[in-house]
């Protein structure tokens, strides 16, 4: 099997040109999301902001739920998330990254949309390797009940992914192309 490394080079190459190809895929991916999904009730969703070649987040919405963001605190440790609306407020976090200032409050997401490098169809997700969204799945996880929804092209499918004991899976996958509910493996 190949190591994540060199998939993690493949699928940056293959997004970026997924990106000159379907200009308009984060508004299409936005388009699929099931208004009546997840059947029940949602106080929070937490998103990402985009980094180089990601898929757009920013149009995703839950009814009736509040948006959050991702915020770096430490590099080893998950990430906290705080309310975010359009136009308020970000800051860089510990690691750069544009985050709502720490005047926002922080809150738990009920579902949380993250970025992949590429999936599986077994809910394998490849991120950027620093295990930021593994290590704050599993926290969500041990919290309670939580969605994780991989936001990404369809052309970012692979066949197989490499999982080790500390990967997360996805719930589900949404992409321009629809939405997938990932069955539990």
């Amino acid at each position: 099997m190949i190591s994540k490394s060199t998939l993690r080079t493949d699928m940056r190459a293959r997004r970026r040109r997924l990106v000159a190809e379907a200009p308009d895929a984060a508004l299409r991916a936005a388009a699929n999301l099931p208004a009546d999904w997840p059947g029940t009730p949602v106080a929070t969703f937490g998103l990402y902001h985009p980094i180089g070649s990601e898929l757009d987040p920013g149009a995703i919405r839950i009814a009736g739920a509040r948006a959050a963001l991702p915020v770096v605190v430490e590099r080893d440790a998950p990430l906290a998330f705080r309310l975010y609306s359009p136009g308020d407020a970000l800051e860089p976090d510990a690691l750069g990254i544009l985050a709502p200032t720490s005047r926002a409050e922080t809150v738990w997401p009920d579902v949380l949309f993250v970025p992949v490098l590429a999936f599986d169809g077994r809910g394998g997700r490849l991120g950027q390797g620093g295990g930021f969204y593994d290590r704050t799945i599993a926290a969500l996880r041990a919290r309670g009940p939580v969605w994780v929804v991989g936001v990404a092209y369809a052309g970012q499918e692979v066949e197989d992914l490499p999982f080790e004991p500390h990967d997360q899976r996805l719930d589900a996958i949404l992409t321009e192309a629809g939405f997938r509910l990932i069955a539990a493996a």
